[in-house]
């Protein structure tokens, strides 16, 4: 069955992975981008392109209005730098969750990061020192979805690799895990949430072959 979804953050990095695997599964995408830059890639492989800014309220009621038919789930993968002065996490976030629950959208998945949250104590002392500013603005933006009656999953990745996909990324409830993970099967990952398995769940996701330490955890089954 084909969704409508619309996709915040498809520009670069995990959002572009997820518009790929989204289109070649027959996925009406809507890719909201602030500039013309990435337009031409991204309609090539058959996504619709938005132009706005999520920190612009009126601009994503304009974008999520021009969808044909109602947006069934909107995926935002928004983030910021630590050095980054104001970090779009929580604003950029909080505008297209409150754009979302005004649509009556049914699902929104928001990536954010192992480390935001009660996974904190997964991270090191130094991981935690560099990267606390942006996962604070990412809690606020978990906690503002959870608290938004959306039907919602959170999908929190470990460290990121521009790499080709390994296939062995997997998704876990368990708040210790910590290690890296492939873009492209972050992507993969995501995607596959959009299954109602997923609804209202709050999941890590890494590489089982790149893992920090060893030792057992579940691993959540959307197969």
């Amino acid at each position: 069955m084909t969704t409508s979804i619309f996709l915040a953050g498809a520009s670069r990095g995990v959002g572009r992975e997820i518009a790929l695997s989204l289109t070649k599964q027959g996925h009406h995408v809507i890719a909201l981008l602030r500039s013309e830059a990435s337009r031409a890639e991204l309609e090539a492989i058959g996504a619709s392109v938005v132009i706005g800014d999520a920190m612009v309220p009126d601009d994503l009621k304009r974008g999520l209005g021009q969808s044909e038919k109602p947006i069934d789930v909107v995926i935002s993968t928004i983030g910021g730098l630590p050095q980054d002065g104001i970090k779009p996490d929580y604003p950029g976030n909080k505008n297209l969750i409150d754009a979302a629950v005004a649509k009556d959208v049914k699902k929104f998945i928001l990536v954010t990061s192992i480390g935001t949250g009660n996974s904190v104590s997964a991270l090191s002392p130094q991981t935690l020192a560099v990267l606390q500013p942006v996962l604070i603005e990412k809690d606020k933006a978990e906690q503002h979805l959870i608290n938004s009656g959306l039907t919602y999953t959170i999908v929190r990745p470990g460290g990121l690799k521009s790499e080709p996909a390994t296939g062995n990324g997997v998704l876990t409830e368990d708040i210790r895990i910590i290690g890296t993970i492939h873009r492209a099967d972050v992507a993969d990952l995501v995607c596959r949430t959009l299954d109602t398995r997923a609804d209202n769940k709050i999941l890590s996701a890494v590489d089982k072959n790149m893992l920090f330490g060893q030792f057992e955890f579940g691993i959540f089954d959307l197969s």
